[in-house]
């Protein structure tokens, strides 16, 4: 695959909502989005196989997102990969530590999507999830890191080889 293909995209009706701190699912015009708090860093959890096209290097993951009500601040984004293989416990989660997307500022448009990313490294940055193994994806608001007031809404996520 070349880099700059996408791998993967997910959307709101992908989620497979955590135990606690779940973003919750919402309709913004028939369109489905989910909802982030603006206090608490609430997550949603996207589960696929990597492609067998994938090439084997890096990725950068791409938010795809508008503010509910804000049109000032900023809004950011904490993303984990979990490679389930073949060796994982599925019993417990084993996220690889989270990379940051920067808060970016709102649109000054209410409803205006913004698309804001961050780059993983092969390996241990995206806990070395190899082609055609089962992994999954968390996002989660980067509630200590930005300063928008309000939910945050997601419409997508995609995975592109870097």
């Amino acid at each position: 695959m070349a880099s700059g293909d996408t791998l993967v995209v997910f959307t709101p009706l992908h989620n497979e909502p955590p135990a606690s701190n779940a973003a919750t699912i919402d309709l913004r015009n028939q369109h489905p989005v989910l909802d982030f708090d603006t206090t608490t860093g609430e997550s949603a959890v996207f589960s696929t196989i990597m492609p067998r096209n994938y090439a084997g290097g890096g990725v950068t993951v791409y938010v795809h997102w508008a503010a509910s009500t804000a049109t000032t601040g900023t809004i950011g984004w904490l993303v984990g990969f979990e490679r389930i293989g073949t060796a994982l416990d599925i019993d417990a989660d084993s996220f690889a530590a989270d990379n940051t997307v920067t808060a970016a500022t709102v649109s000054g448009t209410s409803g205006i999507v913004v698309i804001t990313n961050t780059t993983f490294t092969d390996g241990a940055d995206m806990d070395s999830v190899a082609v055609g193994e089962a992994f999954r994806l968390k996002i989660t608001r980067d509630v200590a890191g930005d300063s928008a007031a309000g939910d945050a809404e997601l419409l997508a996520v995609e995975i592109k080889e870097t």
